[in-house]
């Protein structure tokens, strides 16, 4: 089983996508923080692209818990979340906040979108090492299917990624990675 956790309206296929809304039709209605509906040790893999940072750290934490229970031995957890590295770099750069203000705060246009917390690898990748994942590191998303084919948060970048193609020469991507891409593992 693998769960999509806070889809929102992107839906990825072969995922039960999960959110606490019924108006953007999840296949699963259910608050990803508690996910009471989701038996212990019965996932594979756990997908949360941008969802974390909307709890508080406490509230974080207790979710990482509870994902981390869900998880079978050896099960995946991949999330999303924005980078704080990266967004605080473009504002000290660019000097625009608004450019920034989603990553920030969120997109402030429902009830359970906004941002109560914020990470960097260190933070994050040490709260998922004490709440028990091994093997902590980060993910490309260019690389590892099915997040190739799903245009989300996790491919975030500002300016906007833009591939410029030259004769005989790789791509040259503009862009900065927005989304800090981090995975752990469940010990068996």
């Amino acid at each position: 089983m693998k769960l999509h956790l806070g889809c929102g309206n992107k839906k990825i296929h072969g995922f039960i996508n999960v959110d606490i809304r019924e108006e953007v039709e999840p296949d699963l209605v259910d608050d990803i923080l508690t996910l009471k509906s989701v038996e212990d040790s019965s996932a594979d893999l756990i997908y949360a692209c941008h969802v974390l940072e909307h709890f508080s750290f406490n509230e974080a934490r207790d979710a990482l818990f509870r994902w981390h229970k869900i998880l079978k031995p050896d099960g995946i957890l991949r999330l999303s979340v924005p980078d704080m590295d990266a967004v605080f770099a473009h504002y000290f750069y660019w000097k625009e906040l608004v450019e920034i203000k989603g990553f920030l705060w969120g997109g402030q246009d429902h009830l359970y979108n906004y941002h109560k917390s914020g990470w960097d690898y260190e933070f994050l990748s040490e709260l998922m090492s004490i709440v028990g994942f091994r093997s902590v590191e980060r993910w490309d998303w260019e690389n590892l299917a099915p997040h190739n084919f799903t245009d989300d948060y996790s491919q975030a970048y500002w300016p906007t990624k833009n591939c410029i193609y030259r004769s005989n020469e790789q791509p040259h991507i503009e862009g900065k990675l927005m989304s800090l891409n981090i995975q752990g593992s469940k010990d068996v």
